[in-house]
Order: C-alpha cells, then structure tokens, then sequence
C-alpha cells in the first residue's frame, strides 16, 4: 500500500521523529543481540583452504585445540601481530590476526624446509 505525502506517492512509510512509528530499538550493552555479536567476532574462522589442508593432512582440532588457537590469536592480537605462525603440539598454522583466519595449517614433520615466510610472530599455543 502506496501512502501520499505532500502529494508525492510513497511506496513505505517514513520515519517521522518523535511519532513512534519504526523507530528503530537501540541495543542495550549485555543485550543478547550484543553478547550474540560480540561471540561472533571472537569466533576462530577457517579459510576454504586450510579447512582442505585439515582435511587432507587428517588434522583433526577438539574445543581444547581450539581454545589454544584462540588464546593464541588473542596473544598475537594484544602484541599488534598481523600473520602470525601459531605453533601447537606437533602443528603449525598460519593466521591471519584481525580477521581471526586460519590460512593453512600443517604438521611441523611435514614442512621439508621449516621456512615460513609472509609473517611477523610466532606464537606457541600452550
């Protein structure tokens, strides 16, 4: 339904201040919209290609594998780290900081050469 404002046929109804029509809800610190947003961002998200490399190399991460990754990448994000290379148990993963990116990962046997280029911190998950 089309409304008529100053002769200008509208397909929706404006906000009008103070009128108490659609006014939107702001969001009260510690809302569950607020504590739901803030879990999200903590969240440790892979890469399409390290979730293959995970696969492929059958590393498989319980909660507690996870916990430590997070730490880490807290540790690493306190420092101003960027790439890190996170090193767990006998594993190695290459994370990207502010975006809390997993962007491949390895067992440390495997690398031939040991070298990790393209990254500014090592961090040791404990």
């Amino acid at each position: 339904m089309a409304e008529i404002i100053n002769g200008v046929k509208v397909p929706f109804i404006p906000v009008i201040p103070d009128s108490g029509i659609n006014r939107p809800k702001t969001v009260q610190k510690g809302s569950r919209f607020d504590d739901i947003f803030k879990t999200e961002l903590e969240k440790i998200k892979f890469s399409s290609h390290a979730a293959k490399r995970l696969e492929s190399r059958n590393i498989n991460l319980n909660d507690s594998d996870i916990n430590k990754l997070k730490d880490a990448i807290n540790k690493a994000e306190s420092k101003g780290a960027k790439d890190s290379l996170v090193m767990m148990d006998k594993t190695a993963f290459i994370v990207n900081v502010p975006n809390r990116t997993v962007i491949t990962a390895m067992e440390i046997s495997e690398k031939e050469d040991n070298i990790f280029t393209n990254i500014d911190s090592v961090v040791f998950a404990k």
